[in-house]
């Protein structure tokens, strides 16, 4: 039972971490602007932002995967 619900409790923390951490790119990417408050190219920026944290998640992932 104690494994159990460490490993929940486990899944939780990851969960929560990952939408911090998305959270704070995304508001990297804007410089703490909301969107209605941007230019179009600065939307067009954070949108490049964006993608490019998520090739960098995709790219540790996939590092992680080969060094198994």
């Amino acid at each position: 039972m104690e494994r159990f619900l460490h490993q929940l409790l486990n899944m939780a923390m990851k969960i929560f971490m990952r939408r911090g951490i998305n959270a704070g790119i995304d508001m990297l990417a804007r410089r703490g602007k909301p969107p209605q408050e941007m230019t179009p190219a600065e939307r067009d920026q954070a949108a490049r932002a964006r993608d490019l944290s998520k090739r960098a998640r995709q790219i540790t992932r996939l590092g992680r995967r080969l060094g198994r």
